[in-house]
């Protein structure tokens, strides 16, 4: 059985500023300072503040420094993932990484919003929905990952795309809003010859 299916996908929610675990979110976000003033050379510093920080943690996980997130105890590791420099997590619902995840620079997964009409959201009403990466999925840099999403193992998303809805399994998808443009084929391999090292 695939480790996402065991955490279950909870409904998205709505709720009022009010009622924000605010200690949690400073414990988090101490951690994320406490991480990003790491230097390269503190790989034993860095896991120790990771197995803190998240829900579900794997020694396979490399992450650059600059890192935010909400509350890192709704992010799960399943396996060997990579998160490149400044990429940010808004936790309010659960975060499932597959593994084999790469997640290119400048990535935004974003689980959180706000309520559309105007009156509630000066009100501090807010919603949130969990997101789920697949096994093997790659984020190419400065995209953003709506709450509510699923990608699909061995998906591809083009840099610069905004994810508003499920993508399938295997395909390369890109834009704003991102749409499926084709399926990940044999030729996309590159020639062993090509390989340089």
């Amino acid at each position: 059985m695939n480790p996402i299916d065991i955490i279950r996908r909870p409904a998205a929610y709505a709720s009022g500023y009010e009622n924000l675990p605010q200690e949690a979110q400073l414990k988090a976000k101490q951690l994320c300072w406490e991480y990003n003033k790491t230097g390269p050379m503190e790989a034993d510093k860095r896991q120790n503040i990771l197995k803190q920080l998240f829900g579900t943690y794997s020694p396979m996980v490399g992450i650059e420094p600059d890192f935010h997130c909400d509350y890192g105890f709704n992010i799960h590791f399943h396996g060997f993932a990579v998160l490149n420099y400044n990429c940010v997590i808004l936790d309010t619902s659960p975060v499932n990484i597959g593994a084999g995840a790469f997640i290119a620079p400048g990535v935004c997964l974003a689980c959180s919003g706000h309520a559309v009409d105007a009156q509630q959201r000066s009100q501090g009403i807010g919603t949130s929905a969990p997101i789920t990466l697949e096994d093997n999925v790659w984020i190419g840099a400065n995209s953003t990952i709506c709450g509510g999403v699923t990608i699909g193992a061995d998906s591809v998303i083009g840099a610069g795309s905004v994810v508003t809805h499920d993508i399938p399994t295997g395909v390369v998808a890109a834009g704003v809003p991102c749409k499926v443009i084709r399926r990940v084929a044999e030729n996309d391999k590159i020639p062993a010859g090509k390989i340089l090292f």
